[in-house]
């Protein structure tokens, strides 16, 4: 997490909203001494009451093993991010860096049951299928019951609930005015820039 404290963000509805944009985190937890970590879609819970975090691996996972062995999680979410020049600000004795918006989630994982198990993979393909419409949903129910049982052989769900649920919105705060407009007019026309330009223009609404 940067140091920067101008730069965090803590309201857990803005970043509940974050996880859901862009679900895909790394995982990380320590197994036998060595950190460890792995890539997952995550699914926070609907706004209102405590915040949790449900996600699955294969049984094989290193993380998996870890987690089991109650290893603490920290789950990271890369939102937009690109390389910001110097020539950018208008202004002189500036340096490269980077632009970024990312969040973080801490605590201890509870491996879910075998119906919760269930339920999850549900719940994950129904939320991201539901972004392809018109194509109707994909559901489990379209899999052979053995292929479907064995698939779940081979998954353990956990639970997150975080102890610590912060992020960070690094986003040229630190620069005037002028120079993030810069920033942003750059930013619009690279290829990978445009999301994290437009995050910019609604810091400055």
């Amino acid at each position: 997490m940067h140091p920067a404290r101008r730069f965090h963000v803590t309201d857990p509805a803005v970043l509940r909203q974050r996880v859901l944009d862009h679900p895909f985190a790394v995982i990380s937890a320590v197994s036998d001494g060595q950190p460890v970590a792995a890539h997952a879609p995550v699914l926070p819970s609907g706004g209102g009451g405590p915040l949790s975090l449900r996600f699955h691996f294969s049984v094989a996972n290193p993380v998996t093993k870890a987690l089991l062995a109650g290893s603490p999680a920290l789950a990271v979410f890369t939102g937009p991010h690109a390389y910001v020049s110097p020539d950018w600000y208008g202004i002189d004795d500036q340096v490269p860096t980077w632009n970024y918006i990312s969040v973080e989630a801490a605590g201890l994982v509870t491996r879910l049951d075998d119906a919760a198990m269930r339920q999850l993979i549900d719940d994950l393909s129904d939320h991201f299928e539901s972004g392809l419409a018109p194509k109707p949903i994909w559901k489990t129910a379209k899999m052979t019951p053995a292929r479907l049982e064995a698939l779940y052989r081979g998954l353990v769900a956990f639970e997150l609930r975080p102890e610590r649920f912060e992020g960070i919105a690094k986003l040229n705060q630190d620069k005037p005015a002028s120079a993030r407009a810069g920033v942003i007019d750059a930013l619009d026309a690279t290829e990978n820039g445009v999301a994290l330009a437009a995050e910019m223009r609604k810091m400055d609404s």
